[in-house]
């Protein structure tokens, strides 16, 4: 971008800044031209001081650099040069390669950003926007960095120089350009550094090579910012006029929203086909059949209670008594399909299947073909020319050799995804670990504060040629050079947009391998790092080698030899392990091991067993699989997947199908929301149109397309379909769906209606009749099932619930006794009574309404009164010592004017805090359903 362009998009935005626009570098400036050229030229004594000074001499590590964070003396800067980064973390581990010379602080994120609310006496339809000038945004420091940016500014006055070590993606940078606003230095004269890893190498490069901060990154996150303002703060009010109060809707998250929606109603419209397969056991020793056939029988019949064998268990077995299983291919010379059991019978018998039971039985939570369920019993028949069934001769033999290539190096979303399917850790969970390996650990043995991995948010595989020879040497000498491919391996981004300057998540030194850190890392940051070290070290070594093998077994006629069918076998075994001897072998790679076979040998049947199947329908997502989509489609980047998954679950518009179920379903409001935004804007929720936003916010980091351009192109048709929502657009209570059920208190009809706890079942005589009912996922009523909890206000009975934010206990007794318990969605466990939050008299730091103080297991906490309209937040550590003091007493006294109920059972059992609530049904009791169970 031509500089007067970049100083167009700088006085932009510090023109409007309130509280941090620096004296000069841009200030006071609207506009390419002159008046762009003129700012140009101006400087402010800081940034004059900034860029006259020689660049900084090397320092050697072994002399430290003072690591701290905001809040910290700044007079320490006196004389020595400024480095800020975005945490303390981040600065101690700086801290070690960077000379006393240097100190080094951290802004702890953001300290700038869009206000929340519009300044009194302006009217904006936009807080921080003006909509009507080129989308010129106002900036403020946020009320909790106030303090932060006085002391930068403090030590930015007193240091003989100010460098930017920020992330290097656009947050990064946009992080900087406002540092450098805030401390009135010019962005394009500023010293901005970056590094893939925190090592001594990247660190001395960084330094050795300074740039100006890049306006285009800046421009792109500046306009992704304002896009993401512009739709949440103006499609927001539309939802609660039409849909219910404190809903929120997000540019890139409504469409994540639609992706859960569409899928779980694929899966409602879904109706299941039936199918049968026809499984044989074979074994080599047919001298010795009937006695294998009573063992293997045995063996399936001595697991415990209602549990069945599992495969791998059944796999073994087979394997030690030289047997196989096979599966039905062909029958009479034609592909084998059965869609009913007589169809599957008709097969079975031919081919010596005796049945001794049909067994029929309903599954009433299946649907359609599904309810239905045949499981047929038999034997599989004496085989030959005197036996009742048909004989069984190995056809064909086909053996191969297979290669299993290593994966790449990980990216950010191939990282989430391995570690949700490995480890079971939700995308936020992953990035924050993954946060804390880059910014360092405290290693133990002298090494100090090491960062372990290069930059977590990439959507690069390429790794450097440094990197690349180091992998290389440690497999050649810890494995041998049989391990070692003749050439490096190099493998191809897919991401079209991906930035190959940026790197693979990998380790920092391969050196350091999982069993050399594992006592400086907890248990979750060691599980991550053993992942990452594993598949980069992987990447660099030859393909696992299979033996795989197929067999097919022809059933004949005993007396005429005539086909009859074709079972199909195949088994694979590894034959060298290759990348795997650092991975490890896959547990999904376990398969049947053969016994050895030679065409034209004759084997016998254990069992012939016809089982009955049905199609499914196609798979809810988890946060990985939904994170994979959302790539696939070019939605979303790397610094953003995380927030997305998790806002849409804050926001009850997608939750878990069960407690401790990583499977998403779309909630009845997901829905009403969804279907309500795709009537009104259905090009912001395509999926294309919002793949080719992203496209033009990279057209915009690579200097391809002006931001403000991108967002006249995309208000103008937006402000229209705004306009008409408002006008036309249906309330969601006012809509009814017809319902097949009778009114159980007047018999009329019903209806399906939406309200403020979703979807329910209505009377159509309302408001005549006032009968409701909550419903199941099928549309069923539910009525409300007693528990074994006690009110803990009155001691009455409580009945399982749902309302708006999910499940809950309430009262039998209501409305007389509303006393309720909320029930943790994830663990479905009871949430004990807390003491309810101390109105105190500090400021919301977005809001200035006075804050709430709360305590927790981590200490207490303060967060917006208005909440949820509100989600300011102050941290503790932000409140001033003798403020702590102060509000601690206050806690003290307000504890003890509001003591905590206990809860307890029905039987008077005290309840802890991982009581499950057990829910017995209207009309019995609950030692009714205890004797039911037992």
């Amino acid at each position: 971008m031509p500089r007067k362009n970049y100083m167009k998009m700088a006085g932009r935005t510090s023109m409007a800044s309130k509280s941090s626009s620096p004296k000069g570098g841009g200030s006071g400036t609207r506009g390419a031209g002159s008046g762009a050229k003129k700012a140009a030229s101006r400087k402010t004594a800081a940034s004059a001081r900034s860029t006259s000074r020689k660049p900084a001499a090397r320092k050697t590590a072994t002399r430290r650099a003072s690591s701290r964070g905001a809040g910290v003396d700044p007079g320490r800067a006196a004389g020595r040069q400024l480095v800020i980064v975005e945490s303390p973390t981040k600065a101690k581990t700086v801290n070690r390669y960077l000379g006393t010379d240097f100190i080094v602080m951290a802004s702890v994120g953001h300290v700038r950003d869009l206000p929340t609310r519009a300044p009194k006496g302006v009217k904006q339809e936009v807080p921080g926007v003006d909509l009507e000038r080129d989308f010129q945004p106002t900036y403020e420091v946020l009320a909790t960095k106030k303090k932060t940016v006085r002391d930068l500014k403090s030590a930015a006055k007193a240091a003989s120089d100010v460098w930017f070590a920020t992330d290097l993606d656009r947050e990064g940078e946009a992080i900087a350009w406002h540092l450098a606003q805030s401390l009135g230095v010019d962005p394009g004269q500023a010293k901005r550094v970056v590094f893939n890893a925190i090592t001594r190498a990247q660190i001395e490069e960084a330094f050795r090579h300074p740039r100006p901060i890049d306006e285009n990154k800046v421009n792109a996150q500046q306009a992704r910012r304002i896009l993401d303002r512009i739709v949440g703060y103006q499609v927001s009010p539309l939802l609660w006029k039409k849909v219910a109060g404190g809903l929120s809707a997000g540019r890139v998250q409504s469409v994540a929203v639609r992706l859960v929606v569409e899928r779980e109603r694929e899966i409602e419209a879904f109706q299941p086909e039936e199918f049968w397969r026809i499984a044989g056991i074979f074994t080599t020793r047919t001298d010795d059949v009937a006695a294998l056939t009573r063992k293997w029988t045995t063996f399936l019949g001595d697991a415990e209670g209602d549990k069945q064998r599992t495969v791998k268990d059944r796999m073994a077995w087979l394997s030690e008594h030289d047997s196989f299983k096979a599966e039905l291919v062909e029958a009479g010379g034609k592909p084998f399909e059965a869609t009913d059991v007589a169809g599957a019978l008709e097969v079975a018998r031919r081919l010596g299947f005796e049945d001794s039971e049909v067994r029929r039985s309903e599954d009433p939570k299946a649907k359609g073909a599904a309810k239905n369920r045949v499981l047929v019993l038999g034997t599989a028949g004496t085989p030959g020319r005197n036996g009742t069934g048909p004989r069984f001769q190995v056809r064909d033999i086909q053996t191969k050799r297979v290669k299993s290539r290593p994966s790449p190096p990980f990216i950010t979303s191939s990282m989430q995804q391995a570690a949700s399917n490995a480890l079971g850790y939700p995308l936020k969970r992953t990035m924050r670990i993954a946060q804390q390996l880059y910014e360092g650990v405290d290693l133990k043995g002298g090494e100090g504060q090491t960062g372990l991995i290069t930059y977590m948010r990439t959507d690069s595989v390429f790794v450097s040629p440094e990197a690349i020879a180091s992998a290389r040497e440690y497999v050649g000498n810890e494995y041998g050079p049989r391990y070692l491919p003749e050439k490096p391996n190099y493998y191809t981004t897919k991401v079209q947009s991906a930035q190959e300057a940026h790197e693979a998540i990998r380790p920092t030194d391969v050196r350091l391998t999982p069993s050399r850190v594992r006592n400086s890392l907890t248990d979750e940051q060691f599980r991550l790092y053993d992942l990452i070290w594993k598949r980069f070290v992987g990447s660099q070594m030859v393909p696992a080698e299979w033996d795989s093998t197929t067999v097919m077994v022809a059933a004949l006629d005993a007396r005429s030899d005539q086909a009859l069918g074709l079972f199909k076998a195949t088994g694979r075994i590894l034959a060298f392990e290759g990348f795997y001897r650092a991975t490890g072998v896959p547990k999904a790679t376990d398969e049947a091991t053969l016994p050895v076979l030679a065409e034209g040998q004759g084997v016998a049947p254990l069992q012939i067993d016809p089982t009955q199947h049905f199609t499914s329908p196609p798979p809810r997502y988890n946060e990985a699989s939904l994170q994979k989509k959302l790539e696939e489609e070019g939605i979303g980047r790397p610094s953003t997947y995380a927030s997305i998954i998790s806002t849409i679950q804050d926001r009850k518009y997608v939750e878990p199908v069960a407690p401790r179920d990583r499977k998403l379903r779309a909630t009845d409001l997901g829905k009403v929301v969804t279907d309500k935004l795709v009537e009104a804007f259905p090009e912001i929720l395509d999926l294309a149109y919002t793949r080719f936003m992203e496209s033009e916010l990279d057209k915009i980091e690579d200097e391809r397309h002006d931001w403000v351009a991108m967002l006249h192109e995309f208000y103008g048709p937006f402000k229209k379909s705004l306009v008409r929502a408002h006008d036309e657009m249906v309330h969601a209570k006012a809509e009814t769906e017809p319902a097949p059920h009778t009114c159980p208190e007047c018999g009329s009809a019903t209806m399906y209606r939406f309200g403020r706890n979703g979807r329910f079942l209505s009377c159509a005589s309302y408001p005549d009749c006032k009968y409701a009912a909550p419903i199941d996922v099928e549309g069923n009523p539910m009525e409300p099932e007693q528990t074994d909890i006690a009110c803990p206000s009155c001691g009455s009975g409580m009945t399982l619930r749902t309302g708006r934010f999910g499940k809950f206990l309430g009262c039998v007794n209501y409305p007389e006794c509303k006393g309720i318990l909320n029930i943790d969605p994830k663990k479905g466990t009871i949430k004990l009574p807390k003491t309810p939050p101390l109105l105190t008299d500090l400021p919301c730091p977005k809001c200035e309404t006075p804050l709430n103080m709360r305590d927790s297991k981590r200490g207490f906490w303060l967060s917006c009164s208005k909440f949820p309209k509100c989600r300011g937040r102050l941290a503790w550590s932000a409140v001033p010592e003798d403020k702590q003091k102060a509000l601690g007493e206050a806690w003290e006294l307000h504890v003890r004017e509001h003591p905590l109920p206990e809860v307890r059972t029905l039987d008077g059992d005290l309840v802890g805090e991982e009581h499950v609530p057990m829910a017995y049904g209207q009309g019995s009791s609950p030692d009714e359903y205890a004797e039911a169970v037992s």
